[in-house]
């Protein structure tokens, strides 16, 4: 299903972040606590998404993460106070490679799937066709998760807020493909729009930082749960929790 993780806060390094915490996302990706039943590891690529100097970079590798022997060094260089980061478990017939590795992005905007699409590619056929030829041909790779960020992407561009976004493409893909599993993140680096949609989510607050993860990690307490069709909303000092709705 994949794991990753999104924080708002006080510069840290990439390292602190992913790697050497207790039960990191560098180690949720051979040892993972809550697939339910969606693999058992994730190695199939991963990628970091972050913020610095009012730029947007990433770093994807079609490798697992244990795999990159320039990561250690990488990731305890860069200090940033937005960070999305994943490790990808593809799903069967679904193409690999960094293409298909999050987190996407689009502008300033980084974005992340945990979960799956039943029935692809048949099933999103309908809410494919509401994109332009451009988009479609312009996507990182045919997977479920490039196009679910196609779908908001255009919405947005539309002048739909993110928000309503994310929540309307949660609804319309799983009208379209019923038991899909959508826990979203999606940062422009001082917001951060979540959903958990069938999968885990956890949330853990300081004074001055937010962070969501598949899975806790580091610290043992100042965890909570999303509860399930959730939309959280949150800077680095605020959060909002709204309940969400299924399909009409």
């Amino acid at each position: 299903m994949c794991r990753h993780l999104a924080y708002l806060g006080p510069p840290i390094t990439l390292a602190d972040l992913v790697l050497t915490p207790p039960h990191s996302l560098y180690e949720q990706s051979w040892t993972p606590t809550d697939m339910r039943n969606g693999g058992t590891v994730n190695a199939d690529g991963y990628g970091l998404g972050w913020y610095t100097d009012g730029q947007v970079v990433r770093y994807r590798r079609n490798v697992p993460i244990w795999a990159d022997p320039n990561l250690p060094e990488l990731a305890g260089s860069i200090r940033s106070g937005a960070v999305v980061a994943a490790v990808r478990n593809g799903t069967t017939g679904m193409p690999y490679g960094e293409g298909a590795v999050a987190p996407f992005r689009s502008g300033e905007w980084l974005f992340s799937h945990n979960g799956r699409v039943p029935g692809w590619p048949d099933s999103m056929v309908k809410l494919a066709e509401q994109l332009p030829t451009a988009d479609l041909l312009g996507l990182d790779a045919s997977v479920d998760s490039a196009l679910v960020f196609a779908l908001i992407r255009h919405r947005m561009a539309g002048h739909t807020d993110p928000e309503d976004a994310v929540v309307s493409v949660v609804q319309d893909v799983e009208a379209a493909a019923p038991g899909s599993r959508l826990n979203l993140l999606l940062t422009n680096g001082t917001h951060l729009i979540a959903t958990t949609w069938t999968h885990s989510l956890h949330v853990h607050r300081t004074d001055k930082s937010i962070t969501v993860a598949s899975e806790p990690f580091g610290a043992e307490t100042g965890w909570t749960e999303v509860p399930d069709r959730t939309l959280l909303v949150a800077t680095a000092t605020t959060l909002q929790l709204t309940p969400m709705e299924g399909p009409a």
